[in-house]
């Protein structure tokens, strides 16, 4: 099985969750470049997804997932469905998007009011209530980092948050929406894996977050079950 994964990294990196969450399956990445959590930062990728998914089709793969939550809804929700399309016409395979992975990852544990946690500002996190309401849900709690950067040295971007900060985070969240059914992590620079679980041991709540959810529906689309122990209800629910 060969997944191709259209990247918002610059270069062609496969993310480290991959490996660890399906070794069994050969992730193929091509990058787009985002240049920051910002739409002028998105704009720098936005025209680079469709020529970087026809070349992962010349390669052979399977399955294509776009990846970068913020960069497949930053232009709306119908953006999101029609860059989606626009890959499945042109390769004539199975292509979803980290956006879309989300959505789908909500509706598999059952969700209906969500408490959010991002790595965003306002203009961004605007953009994700937009595509989590046209998709049937309720925003009941939006916490942010208020970040615009993946990393770096500094130490300000979305990569260097630690799990404790993104759980601390996520609490609040949860602390603002009791009446919540899923907590949602949002942003595919946050590393998230290992803080799934701990947050519904600790809230008694399923936990979607981009990355490992988009990871899940990528092998989906080849037909692998996407199942996991270990990472969470969304994994340990699959089959």
């Amino acid at each position: 099985m060969r997944i191709g994964l259209v990247v918002p990294n610059a270069e062609n990196v496969t993310p480290s969750d991959a490996k660890v969450m399906y070794p069994d399956v050969e992730f193929v990445p091509h990058g787009t470049g985002v240049g920051s959590l910002t739409t002028e930062g998105y704009d720098q990728a936005a025209d680079k997804i469709i020529p970087a998914a026809d070349n992962l089709a010349k390669q052979g793969v399977d399955a294509i997932s776009l990846f970068g939550t913020s960069l497949t809804f930053y232009r709306g929700p119908q953006f999101n469905e029609d860059i989606q399309a626009e890959v499945r016409k042109r390769t004539g395979l199975p292509v979803s998007s980290m956006s879309t992975a989300i959505i789908q990852g909500l509706k598999a544990v059952g969700a209906k009011k969500v408490a959010v946690t991002t790595a965003y500002t306002k203009g961004v996190n605007d953009k994700l209530q937009d595509l989590l309401e046209f998709h049937g849900f309720e925003v009941g709690s939006l916490e942010s980092f208020g970040i615009t950067q993946f990393g770096g040295a500094g130490g300000g971007g979305a990569s260097n948050k630690s799990a404790q900060d993104i759980i601390d985070l996520a609490s609040e969240s949860y602390v603002k929406a009791p009446q919540a059914d899923a907590l949602l992590i949002s942003c595919g620079g946050l590393r998230t894996l290992n803080v799934q679980k701990p947050l519904e041991d600790k809230h008694g709540l399923p936990v979607v977050s981009s990355t490992p959810a988009a990871l899940w529906d990528a092998v989906r689309l080849a037909g692998h079950s996407g199942k996991l122990n270990g990472y969470g209800q969304l994994f340990e629910r699959s089959a």
